[in-house]
């Protein structure tokens, strides 16, 4: 089902461009509003695979071109081959992509314009940052269609309070960029202008700490959220112990005594 989109675009999928450290990753299906079909979730998930085993590479950004970030799942194609297997193949695969933000090394952030609806605002919330255009608009609208956007769900409720993902889901309302905010799907939000200024601090900020423990501390964030306490407490002191014995904990806070630059392995 795949080769005939790739054949009859154009344009490809995705385009990716390294600016240094940084691997920009765009989704590149404007005329749809970046909605994601089956063969644009394989080439993310390939891009994001491909960048996870570049060490070279220090954080991510995944952003969409024309005028929206994205527009959720291609509709039209569930809906000309409507089968259960079809459908459910679309979603395993979806949420593989999902997944694999979240288990790279790197740090993936979110650079949110024009509208995050539905898989799209399920991206965002995916991603470990998001910084959005003040224009930017967000909702898990398959509601408006009889469609309750359950996998979008899984990411919304982990960012939200649960009152406010279930007002997401249940009406499918759009909320503006300052209340993604405000409800924790975003980080940073800043006038459409400033959007690639505020987008450079952010990946700056981290860029400029080691490699090594980001990774490790990302690692070590997402295996421990969704536990109970005292198994997350036991994960935490663990990784504590580890990350002290590293060279660049020992630069790190051997140079904070010292009252020095730390010097490290970026």
């Amino acid at each position: 089902m795949n080769a005939p989109e790739q054949t009859v675009a154009s344009e490809p999928l995705i385009l990716r461009r390294r600016e240094g450290a940084v691997e920009n990753i765009v989704m590149n299906r404007p005329k749809q509003y970046n909605s994601i079909s089956t063969a644009m979730i394989d080439e993310i998930k390939s891009a994001l695979d491909d960048v996870a085993r570049d060490e070279s590479v220090r954080a991510v950004v995944l952003s969409g071109s024309g005028k929206a970030f994205c527009a959720g799942h291609d509709l039209k194609e569930m809906m000309a081959n409507r089968s259960y297997d079809f459908t459910r193949d679309i979603f395993d695969r979806c949420c593989a992509m999902m997944m694999t933000i979240q288990q790279m090394p790197q740090p993936v952030i979110a650079r949110v314009h024009g509208m995050a609806t539905a898989a799209g605002c399920q991206l965002v919330g995916m991603c470990d940052l998001a910084v959005a255009a003040e224009s930017a608009s967000f909702a898990t609208s398959g509601i408006t269609l009889g469609l309750f956007c359950a996998t979008p769900a899984v990411a919304v409720a982990r960012n939200l309070l649960r009152k406010n993902a279930l007002e997401m889901l249940l009406t499918g309302e759009f909320i503006d960029a300052h209340k993604a905010q405000a409800w924790g799907l975003v980080n940073r939000v800043a006038p459409d202008a400033e959007l690639d200024a505020e987008l450079a601090r952010l990946v700056d900020a981290i860029i400029s700490k080691p490699r090594e423990i980001i990774a490790f501390g990302k690692k070590v964030f997402y295996q421990q959220v969704e536990m109970p306490m005292a198994g997350a407490y036991a994960v935490a002191a663990d990784a504590m112990a580890c990350n002290m014995m590293m060279d660049d904990t020992a630069e790190g806070v051997g140079a904070f005594i010292a009252k020095r630059k730390p010097d490290w392995k970026l």
